[in-house]
Formats: structure tokens, C-alpha cells, sequence
């Protein structure tokens, strides 16, 4: 009984992450251009790039051309562009039918293929073992219920001594702080932890943020090595997102400097390689 209510709960999980992206691919707010034009896709890339550009030193689209590769969790598809423009054999999947949408059009748009994308749950990659030299989600496995098990199959779909590359949210980092102030502190309600916060009031409901402790231990019995877990001080942690005087923001960017720059930064990004002796 107490397992049927658990995956009965798990599923109406599920089904809110899902209705929650299907009604709106992340990053697509900020165009007000026609759905599907160039231009929305053109404004969309443009934003991404301009508050996010640590994603190119961590991806590095360039250097995985010729590589068979996987995004889980494809989005609005911006980052699968990328990985398409730089020539490699690119997958996709995506939890929504609309993330999967967003990526057939864009790639009309722009003349371009790529081997295959799917609506699919990063809990279950619909892929053989050691199938990918690449495997790449940003922001994505921290939303889902078992967020253990989407590391794992994401590593299993690795093949040995290929890489992943993942970006996850930092637990202790401004922007859950600063969600606290907003959410907790000042609504009087002080006890409510930095998790509560995360998972009632950021993005879809339920999501999760971790540690570098956390992750270490998550990956610890999977057949990896040479593991890099960093965290990155953000556009976010500097509240450049929020409708507030340029005060606040500078005084955001002080207390970053004060509590150690990076090692407050809301993406804690993780990279590896598939141990070929463990697999």
C-alpha cells in the first residue's frame, strides 16, 4: 500500500514538472516575437548567452565535433543548436512535447538536422549502455523527483572514457538567500529552510538544490573518475534578473565578494569522465 501511494505520488510529481515546462520552455519569456520566428529564436539565443555565457567554457561546443552526443533535457533548444552548428551527431530528449517542439522548429528555422531528439524522462534514458561520448543537461536533472537516479543513467549511457557534463543548482549559494529573505524572512516565517524555499517558490515546484558534499557522495559508487564539481557566481546571485534599484545589486555584489565569490554562485556545474575499469 505504502509503495502504490508513493509512485501514485511520484507520478502527480511528475506531472506537474511536465505541465509546468510544456506550458512554457525555459528562456522563452523573454521574447515577445512570434512563436517560432527567427526573430523569437534570435532573441531568446541572445538573452541566454548574454546572462549565461559560463555555459560556453563549460560546454565548449567547439571541441566535441564529430562526437556522438546527448542533451537531456533540450529545453527551448538553444544549447542544442549549438552542439548541431559545431558538427557534432547530436541527441536530444526532453521531458515536454513542447521542448521537443521548440527544438524541430528552431532547426527548420536555421537549416539545420540533427540525429534525433525525443520526449523522454531523464530518469529513464531511452538509450543503451555506453552508447554517447558526450552526455550534457544544464539545469535540468535538479528538477526531476530522483534526481540520484538521472545521474546515474546518465552516466550509464556514457560510454566508457567518454564525459559528462552537467549543471545542477548550488544549495548554499545568493539566490537561495536572497530567496529566503524574500519568501521565509519576510513573511514571517523565519524556520522555513533554504530546501522549502527551493521547492515551493523556484520554477516548477519541487525543485532541488545541492551541495559539492552532496554530489561527491551521489557519484561516489558510479564508475567515474577525474570528477570536477565547481561552483560559479551568477548573473542571478547578483540579482541582474530582478526588477529592483541598482542599489540592491550592488550591495548583492558586495556581500558575493564578502562570502567568497564563486563558492556562492548558484550553478554548480560537475564533470566527468566514464572509468573504463569500472564499467
Amino acid at each position: 500500500m505504502l509503495k502504490t501511494r508513493h509512485m501514485t505520488s511520484r507520478k502527480k510529481f511528475k506531472k506537474k514538472v511536465h505541465d509546468y515546462w510544456d506550458n512554457e520552455s525555459c528562456g522563452t519569456f523573454v521574447s515577445k516575437s512570434k512563436k517560432f520566428s527567427k526573430k523569437y529564436f534570435d532573441e531568446i539565443e541572445k538573452y541566454r548567452y548574454r546572462v549565461e555565457p559560463e555555459i560556453f567554457s563549460f560546454a565548449q561546443f567547439t571541441r566535441h565535433r564529430g562526437e556522438k552526443m546527448l542533451e537531456v533535457g533540450v529545453g527551448a533548444g538553444t544549447d542544442f543548436l549549438q552542439w548541431v552548428r559545431a558538427g557534432a551527431e547530436a541527441h536530444g530528449i526532453d521531458l515536454t512535447k513542447e521542448g521537443v517542439e521548440h527544438v524541430k522548429k528552431r532547426l527548420e528555422i536555421y537549416g539545420l538536422k540533427a540525429k534525433e531528439f525525443k520526449v523522454a524522462d531523464c530518469e529513464h534514458i531511452p538509450y543503451e549502455d555506453d552508447t554517447f561520448d558526450l552526455v550534457y543537461s544544464w539545469g535540468v536533472i535538479h528538477h526531476t523527483a530522483d534526481t540520484q537516479k538521472a545521474l546515474e543513467e546518465i552516466v550509464r549511457v556514457t560510454r566508457p572514457g567518454g564525459v559528462g557534463k552537467i549543471m545542477i543548482y548550488n544549495r548554499y549559494s545568493l539566490v537561495t538567500f536572497f530567496l529566503w529573505v524574500q519568501k521565509a524572512l519576510l513573511k514571517g516565517k523565519p524556520w522555513k529552510s533554504l530546501k522549502w524555499c527551493l521547492c515551493h517558490h523556484m520554477e516548477s515546484e519541487g525543485t532541488k538544490a545541492f551541495t559539492k558534499r552532496e554530489v561527491k557522495k551521489m557519484l561516489k559508487h558510479l564508475p567515474v573518475k577525474d570528477v570536477k564539481i565547481k561552483t560559479k557566481l551568477t548573473y542571478y546571485d547578483h540579482l541582474g534578473h530582478a526588477n529592483i534599484h541598482k542599489w540592491f545589486q550592488t550591495i548583492a555584489r558586495g556581500i558575493a565578494v564578502i562570502c567568497g565569490g564563486d563558492r556562492v554562485g548558484w550553478f554548480l556545474t560537475i564533470y566527468f569522465e566514464k572509468d573504463s575499469k569500472k564499467s
